[in-house]
């Protein structure tokens, strides 16, 4: 056999090998969310089987978001959106991407929350008008609401994937598992916290307010900066009942805030709800409330 029909030979089995060989494109499976907080639970659900693609990025409003068109196109590419449920974003996100991937699965990851709060959210109806619905939309900022939301992406999977059951389960009874110890963790701090009372400026705590015996006092008012006079109320209140604890979102307004912390001879916390790692601003929370932030 002469060299060159051996090269022909081998060169031949090579191609035909890597023919054979699905592209690394074609293993990637990929699941959307809104905001990174479901990224931490999906991911760990999921594992290594999906790709999660995250649409609104840590540290933006969510309500104003702008959407380039490399995000829009992986949510076209998703097998499944999982929106979080109560943000009017959500629907316009929805509407769109129908009309180019009718077949996109959604999950609502809220399903099975009562909403509570007096936050109001936009929801755009067949029509395109504006609706109101009074709750406060940010379900997993308590971790029992979370573990409801966990919940759902877990049968979500399962029904996406029921070939690696077994994979999903150990996960999300892991997930579990984590969550419970964070729950323990977040209650041992504020059982040293010396009120159970809190200031915040946009009010985006009242499920881990209401899970903890907690009261939650907003500095806005009605979807609006206070008045002068409001101003002055909400901090003789937070006098009164001893609070020394301002939470600051970094979205929001921070002027208000530092401003009743300084009139209360309080502190202010800088917290992220939308940042990725939810099981730490959970725990950050707990304890600033413990006064333990130093």
């Amino acid at each position: 056999m002469s060299y060159k029909l051996v090269v022909t030979m081998i060169l031949l089995g090579i191609l035909s090998l890597s023919g054979c060989k699905p592209s690394k494109a074609d293993k990637i499976r990929t699941l959307s969310v809104t905001i990174e907080p479901q990224k931490y639970f999906l991911s760990k659900i999921a594992g290594d089987h999906y790709q999660i693609n995250c649409i609104v990025p840590s540290g933006s409003n969510p309500e104003s978001a702008d959407f380039t068109p490399s995000q829009m196109m992986a949510l076209d590419k998703s097998v499944a959106y999982f929106k979080i449920g109560y943000l009017g974003i959500e629907n316009t996100l929805i509407d769109k991407i129908s009309r180019s991937n009718p077949e996109l699965k959604v999950v609502n990851c809220s399903q099975g929350i009562q909403l509570i709060g007096d936050a109001h959210i936009h929801c755009e109806d067949d029509n395109h008008t504006h609706s109101h619905a009074a709750g406060d939309p940010h379900t997993w900022s308590s971790v029992r609401s979370a573990k409801i939301i966990v919940e759902n992406m877990y049968k979500a999977v399962l029904e996406l994937d029921a070939d690696n059951e077994a994979d999903y389960t150990a996960n999300y009874d892991k997930l579990i598992a984590e969550m419970n110890s964070i729950d323990s963790i977040i209650k041992s701090y504020l059982d040293k916290a010396p009120s159970k009372a809190f200031i915040i400026y946009h009010p985006a705590l009242s499920y881990f307010a209401d899970e903890y015996g907690l009261t939650q006092y907003s500095i806005e008012h009605e979807g609006k900066n206070p008045s002068p006079s409001q101003l002055k109320d909400l901090i003789d209140k937070a006098k009164a009942e001893g609070i020394k604890v301002v939470f600051i979102q970094q979205e929001f307004d921070t002027k208000n805030a530092e401003t009743v912390a300084e009139a209360i001879n309080g502190k202010t916390i800088r917290i992220n709800l939308l940042s990725y790692n939810w099981d730490e601003e959970m725990i950050k929370i707990a304890k600033a409330l413990a006064q333990e932030n130093e």
